[in-house]
């Protein structure tokens, strides 16, 4: 099974939106379907239906959730070597075909958001960079093609 590599604070952060999952969500949706029931006949119950696809809805993100925690790995950060980009690199880098500067956080799972630039460690974006050093040019296997970048500089 692979592993997954998080921090601290995103181990905790999952395990405390599965807590929620387990207590909060699946009260109020066995609720949900408790009320439904007293509408009335099942087979033509939308609303029946519709909490009982949620239920299975909730109960897959928790097996998933469950599934990842269970695979967990907590990186301790202070035994990085902070000479080549490994996770919880700050890593910014110049697109080599657009000349574009993009930067990027190597983070975990719980951590990632990518809307912010904190990407995933096991993303393929992220996976190329891993081991490279400051000045080294990357090769990028996309769906858009190949991409190529320059390492410009390396934080943690």
């Amino acid at each position: 099974m692979e592993k997954v590599y998080m921090s601290e604070d995103g181990y905790q952060r999952l395990t405390k939106e599965l807590d929620e999952m387990k207590n909060s969500k699946r009260a109020e949706i066995q609720e949900a379907i408790a009320t439904a029931r007293e509408f009335g006949d099942l087979k033509e119950n939308a609303e029946y239906h519709a909490a009982r696809e949620a239920q299975g809805l909730l109960e897959a993100k928790i097996r998933q959730l469950e599934d990842k925690l269970a695979r967990t790995e907590i990186v301790d950060s202070s035994n990085i070597p902070t000479d080549a980009i490994h996770f919880g690199a700050k890593v910014e880098v110049k697109d080599l075909d657009t000349g574009d500067i993009e930067n990027y956080e190597l983070v975990g799972a719980g951590d990632d958001d990518p809307m912010n630039d904190r990407i995933l460690v096991s993303s393929p974006f992220a996976q190329a960079l891993l081991e490279h050093k400051v000045g080294d040019e990357v090769e990028v296997n996309a769906p858009a093609g190949v991409l190529r970048f320059k390492i410009l500089k390396i934080e943690y």
